[in-house]
């Protein structure tokens, strides 16, 4: 049976995804020095660089190795993701001042520093999308498809306003699905979609990693409602009780707890069912997804 070691594979992708934001986002002492130092405090403040991982992880199930110059797709979506937890954070939406185990964005730098970081975070990986080191084809795909899974359809934004305008709602399986798929689950899915067509994977292929994606997306969100119902802030690194304080639309509220368990399970058998023509290249995806539903933080 073929093992893999999950630690070392996620510590070796977020080592690879963090020496490409490295050297992409601007020093603490270029001018304007405020939000630059903004950028790297929220973007280096600890994040397990899931996104990017599942993003190296599909290219190495298509190509059998890790493909050169990924780590820069790696970083856009990290740098995507981080936006998104900047915004996310502000006092106009989840209003919350923990993150990553550290002070967030806004309390550190002001209101409209980190409004002005997240916009900065999100345009300059577009720049570094534009210049990925794969055919244009499948540069422009990927280009569209992680701006579609950040927009209002189906993607990230439309999610969090799903999120925001189900608060102090009673929540129905319809709605807290249709948020869980498109606020956290969209950007998880493009990153394995992107990773995939990175190394070269044909259509049926990209729609077996599509189909991978989504399963895997939507058991993390669920995962993540459990977590902050049952660990603490420092355990989380964010402050837990916020989605009950908030009156959020989450997994548990409408299925308990045990029910929610059981169906991130169900979703990442189902998704690995996708993975079964790929073989042993696959593993390392199955294990980062296997982390996914059996984290504590």
């Amino acid at each position: 049976m073929f093992v893999v070691d999950v630690k070392s594979l996620i510590r070796e992708g977020a080592e690879l995804t963090d020496q490409s934001l490295e050297a992409l986002i601007p020093s603490a002492s270029t001018i304007p020095v405020s939000i630059h130092g903004a950028m790297r405090h929220s973007t280096f403040a600890g994040g397990k660089r899931l996104r990017p991982v599942l993003a190296i992880q599909a290219a190495v199930a298509i190509a059998g190795t890790v493909p050169s110059g990924i780590g820069r797709l790696g970083a856009a979506l990290e740098m995507l993701h981080t936006y998104s937890l900047i915004h996310d954070d502000l006092p106009a939406l989840d209003n919350d001042d923990l993150r990553r185990g550290q002070p967030t964005c806004h309390v550190v730098f002001g209101e409209a520093i980190a409004i002005l970081t997240g916009d900065a975070l999100q345009t300059q990986a577009y720049e570094i999308l534009a210049g990925l080191d794969c055919p244009p084809a499948s540069t422009v795909e990927i280009i569209r498809l992680i701006a579609q899974a950040t927009g209002t359809i189906d993607g990230m934004i439309g999610g969090q306003v799903l999120d925001l305008e189900g608060e102090h709602q009673k929540p129905t399986p319809e709605l807290v699905e249709a948020i869980h798929r498109a606020k956290t689950g969209a950007l998880i899915r493009v990153s394995v979609v992107a990773g995939g067509i990175f190394a070269g994977a044909t259509p049926d292929q990209v729609a077996r990693l599509d189909t991978f994606g989504r399963k895997a997306g939507l058991a993390f969100q669920i995962v993540d409602d459990v977590l902050d119902v049952t660990q603490d802030s420092a355990q989380l690194g964010k402050t837990a009780g916020k989605d009950l304080a908030s009156d959020k639309a989450t997994w548990p509220a409408v299925f308990g707890l045990e029910q929610s368990l059981k169906d991130a399970d169900r979703l990442i058998s189902e998704g690995f069912a996708a993975l079964e023509p790929f073989g042993e290249k696959a593993e390392g995806l199955k294990a980062i997804a296997r982390f996914l539903v059996e984290r504590k933080n």
